[in-house]
């Protein structure tokens, strides 16, 4: 396994995701352009200059799906650093209740999946390692070296890593 010091790290840019449960099925999306194009996901991207985490993942449910969050709550953060040099530090957020009808956009396709059979098969590969817990009401800090899609690392610090995670 590859190592790197996450001590002196700091993020190229921010970026929210979220996951929309609803009882044994949960929201997601196929992403049709960006990072993770053609990869299955929770709806989110990159924050806006100024933006606040909470604005920035109500605005990405509205574009992306054409839904309003209720109740986003932040449960992990999620640390990437490339092998290209490009980092990101996501914050994740779980939501059970949204106004609207998910809908395709230029941006991505819905999909309800059972959470019990998700397709790790079409998703970034860490997502294998800790979304299941997500969504069963685990809070974690997550560490990633990829290279291109290919995971060389990681770290995973469940529930003492992410207490500091509040609403903003």
């Amino acid at each position: 396994m590859a190592h790197f010091a996450w001590s002196n790290w700091t993020p190229r840019e921010l970026a929210t995701l979220c996951f929309v449960r609803q009882g044994d099925r949960v929201l997601m999306i196929r992403k049709k352009r960006g990072l993770g194009a053609g990869k299955i996901n929770g709806v989110g991207g990159k924050l806006e200059p100024g933006e606040t985490e909470l604005a920035g993942i109500q605005r990405e449910a509205l574009e992306e799906l054409r839904i309003t969050l209720l109740d986003p709550e932040p449960r992990a953060r999620l640390n990437f650093q490339f092998q290209d040099g490009y980092s990101l530090r996501c914050t994740v957020y779980v939501a059970t209740r949204f106004d609207g009808d998910p809908r395709p956009t230029p941006e991505a396709d819905p999909l309800w999946f059972d959470v019990h059979s998700l397709p790790f098969g079409e998703m970034w590969e860490d997502d294998r390692l800790w979304l299941s817990q997500l969504l069963n009401g685990e809070r974690f800090q997550g560490y990633f070296l990829f290279d291109g899609e290919r995971m060389l690392s990681y770290l995973i610090e469940w529930d003492e890593g992410a207490r500091d995670l509040g609403k903003r």
